[in-house]
């Protein structure tokens, strides 16, 4: 990691930490990182999301003659490679950097997890917009919500597992 990178790195993880002073009681330091780094992805990917649906996409579904995808399932696949990319980042050199795995299999972990996270966000997309007749935004806010969730539990014991954990 170059020095840039080291520096950049060091300056968000003592933002977030002097955020969690008064906290620090309450919830533990890798909580709260995850949730600061989360929370910043969680909005750039629905800001994203929101800018796609709504203007790049434009309401619209694509057609590719064998299939065509509805405009909300687009936004997500557009959008998921960008936040896929920082939440990884965020996750290892932020929030999980105790972990006794090594980054290789770190990535392929994490690609399993969100693996999950794509299936869940695909199928809670589908339910809210199609079914119950949500506004799409809104669906993808709820089903943020239920997917961070389940992202939080798979990155701390399996994808950036540490070594308390692994003895425990």
């Amino acid at each position: 990691m170059g020095n840039l990178a080291k520096n950049i790195r060091l300056l968000i993880i003592q933002i977030i930490d002097y955020f969690h002073t008064p906290f620090r009681r309450f919830i533990p330091v890798e909580t709260f990182r995850y949730a600061a780094t989360g929370g910043f992805n969680t909005v750039l990917d629905i800001v994203l999301y929101f800018i796609c649906y709504n203007f790049v996409i434009d309401k619209h579904v694509i057609d590719f003659g064998i299939v065509s995808i509805s405009p909300h399932i687009a936004a997500f696949l557009i959008v998921f490679p960008i936040t896929f990319f920082t939440g990884f980042l965020f996750a290892k050199f932020i929030t999980f950097t105790t972990s006794i795995v090594r980054g290789r299999v770190q990535l392929i972990r994490y690609m399993i997890s969100v693996s999950g996270s794509i299936f869940l966000n695909y199928v809670f997309l589908k339910i809210f917009v199609e079914f119950v007749g949500l506004w799409p935004t809104l669906s993808k806010i709820i089903t943020t919500g239920i997917v961070v969730i389940y992202s939080y539990f798979a990155q701390k014991f399996f994808t950036f597992k540490t070594a308390r954990l692994a003895t425990s």
